[in-house]
């Protein structure tokens, strides 16, 4: 795309530069207005500018990424209402060796699941869990929560189904599933252990004092600014109540798992729990295996998410409230914003400049082709880079070979996603743990864009550097 007219080049990239702003310090003195409101001046800006007309703004919303948002965090309110995070708990924390073990169980568990239910999907559902465990333990939060984040992009890389990037990959290269997985699942395990130990290296330290005392008890760690965190028992949610309760209170789960239902009044109370609870993880299966097998990702989880609503035979405003709404008010913002730069013509000018000098068929060209995706990754994020180059990388590698053309969107798919890791900006998995975490009802945490950026910036060059041999060599 050819650079547009100079007043919409500088009034375009003026908007981008208020919305990077807000969404860097969302409390500025002279304009406390916040993340969400912020991407929502910045996308008027570009319309009152003339830099994108209001019919593309509204196109330019991603509405199948905000479905998929949407649902998704349903789901997980259901799952988390069911007791999924019960056993989760107890796979990380069973025979754990203190705060070091948990970091790399959380590492681990995070990236293979990411792969089968997308990064986002995770990091809504167990953002709040790993506050909670941390807290129980008395362990400072932000390594948990960096954890949490940076291995939920690195283990989505695996699968067409673990991003939206990937999906629009798979989509256009026709690269199968199994070619897909094969192709990038040794750069992903490569890239899930260097980060883990980077997490370790790093916050060796903060995690040390957590092993139980000779009277059971655990030692304090205290957080950052002399803060020692909360410290809370992790119990398990009580299927489909949403509340978290002790398990001795027997009578309050009844009450509320109770229904006007005939069928449900016909059961016992036993047999009402193991049906809701069943149900929520077979259609969750289910919603998996449609996936695999190709079907639509957005239609797929909103219709997981109506069937646990329809079976549960209650009022799903519970459960419909406790949708992070300025969230998806965010994302909606920042489409249009992104959208609106990317008609500047500025993204697509770096890539005109740089395309000669990115060759596949050398390690000088993937290292320059690996950093114009990081930084268009970053400046104008990864779908729409994947969007804006993809074409244009595998027609280049046609000249080569087909094998090339194959890698080339290997490596778009693997760096464009580790490319999340950068900042708090890069993906929404990030921005989805930084509103969870500051909104949670217990053991709230503030992942600031900075103490996201010191451990970002390094494991992102480095697990990058890591994964790009490692890429179609099976």
């Amino acid at each position: 795309m050819a650079l547009a007219s100079l007043p919409k080049v500088v009034l375009g990239s003026f908007a981008f530069a208020v919305f990077w702003m807000m969404a860097v310090f969302p409390s500025v003195p002279f304009l406390p207005i916040g993340r969400t409101a912020g991407s929502l001046l910045s996308a008027v800006l570009m319309i009152v500018f003339h830099v994108i007309s209001p019919d593309d703004a509204y196109a330019s919303i991603d509405l199948p990424i905000l479905g998929l948002l949407f649902s998704t965090m349903v789901v997980g309110g259901y799952l988390k209402n069911a007791g999924m995070f019960k056993h989760l708990g107890t796979l990380l924390a069973w025979k754990s060796q203190g705060g070091r073990d948990l970091l790399c169980r959380v590492c681990v568990v995070t990236a293979l699941a990411s792969a089968l239910f997308t990064n986002d999907t995770c990091c809504v559902v167990l953002t709040e869990f790993v506050l909670e465990l941390a807290a129980e333990r008395n362990l400072p939060a932000k390594p948990f929560l960096l954890a949490l984040a940076s291995s939920a992009n690195i283990g989505s890389s695996a699968t067409p189904i673990g991003n939206p990037q990937n999906l629009v990959i798979a989509f256009n290269s026709k690269i199968s599933f199994p070619r897909f997985l094969i192709g990038i699942l040794p750069a992903m395990l490569a890239g899930m252990a260097v980060n883990m130990v980077m997490l370790l290296c790093m916050y060796w330290k903060d995690l040390e004092g957590v092993a139980p005392d000779a009277d059971g008890k655990q030692m304090a760690v205290v957080e950052e600014g002399g803060r020692s965190p909360s410290v809370a028992s992790l119990k398990s949610p009580h299927p489909f109540n949403g509340t978290m309760a002790d398990d001795g209170n027997e009578s309050m789960m009844e009450e509320n798992l109770s229904t006007k239902h005939p069928w449900f009044m016909q059961c016992t109370e036993h047999r009402r729990k193991l049906f809701l609870k069943s149900f929520a993880y077979i259609v969750t299966v289910g919603m998996v295996v449609a996936y695999m097998a190709g079907l639509n990702m957005s239609w797929t989880a909103i219709t997981t998410a109506i069937a646990l609503v329809v079976v549960d035979f209650r009022d799903a405003e519970p459960c419909l409230v406790k949708v992070s709404y300025s969230l998806l008010v965010f994302f909606s913002g920042m489409f249009i914003t992104v959208s609106g730069f990317n008609k500047t013509g500025l993204p697509g000018a770096i890539w005109n400049f740089m395309a000669p000098y990115s060759k596949v068929d050398s390690a000088g060209g993937i290292s320059v082709l690996s950093v114009i995706i990081l930084l268009l990754s970053n400046l104008a994020s990864n779908v729409p880079t994947v969007l804006l180059m993809g074409n244009e990388v595998a027609t280049a590698a046609a000249l080569i070979s087909p094998a090339a053309v194959t890698r080339s969107w290997l490596l778009l798919a693997w760096v464009s996603t580790v490319a999340g890791n950068l900042s708090l900006l890069g993906s929404a998995a990030n921005l989805i743990v930084c509103e969870q975490a500051r909104r949670a009802p217990r053991n709230a945490y503030e992942l600031t864009f900075w103490n996201h950026l010191i451990f970002g910036v390094p494991s992102t060059l480095i697990v990058t550097a890591v994964g790009i041999p490692l890429i179609g060599k099976m």
